[in-house]
């Protein structure tokens, strides 16, 4: 199964997000990641929404999405005209030696510990889904004790803008 990323900007008003996802639950689509918050025009928001499936569920889901009212446009954000990040925050356990360890790890994958605890840190990660995989992989042995990621949050390279 291919992985899609759409952008959509809609009003910005009460309901808009739980019609869009009940759109998807309605139809038996899934939803891997969905992202949204206000632009810079208070009146839209933008949802990233990221969906699993082929090109006849893509077609049927920017059909469905373009019926409701609240849609002003979408965007299908492929990945090669597309720059895409993530944030986590990762709990790690960090006793004794193992933290200099840990703070290393942060260096080379570009993440900030934001908080210090007697036994353990958080970690904060931004960059693509592979990235912070990657990073989450180098970390399991030290022991992850919470972990919460943002969903993908995608917008297209150039001067061309969403309207």
């Amino acid at each position: 199964m291919e992985r899609y990323v759409l952008s959509v900007l809609v009003e910005n008003h009460a309901g808009v997000l739980s019609r869009v996802s009940g759109l998807f639950s309605r139809r038996g689509y899934n939803i891997d990641s969905l992202t949204v918050c206000e632009t810079y025009n208070p009146g839209q928001s933008r949802m990233t929404i990221v969906v699993p499936g082929d090109e006849y569920i893509l077609e049927q889901i920017v059909k469905q999405l373009s019926k409701l009212v609240e849609v002003i446009s979408i965007t299908h954000c492929k990945k090669e005209d597309t720059c895409e990040r993530e944030m986590a925050l990762i709990k790690v356990k960090a006793e004794g030696t193992t933290r200099a360890e840990i703070i290393q790890a942060c260096e080379v994958f570009r993440a900030h510990i934001v908080d210090v605890a007697i036994n353990s840190v958080i970690i904060e990660a931004t960059g693509s889904s592979d990235k912070l995989s990657s990073l989450i992989r180098f970390l399991e042995p030290f022991g992850i004790l919470e972990l919460v990621k943002t969903g993908l949050t995608a917008m297209g390279r150039g001067e061309a803008v969403m309207k």
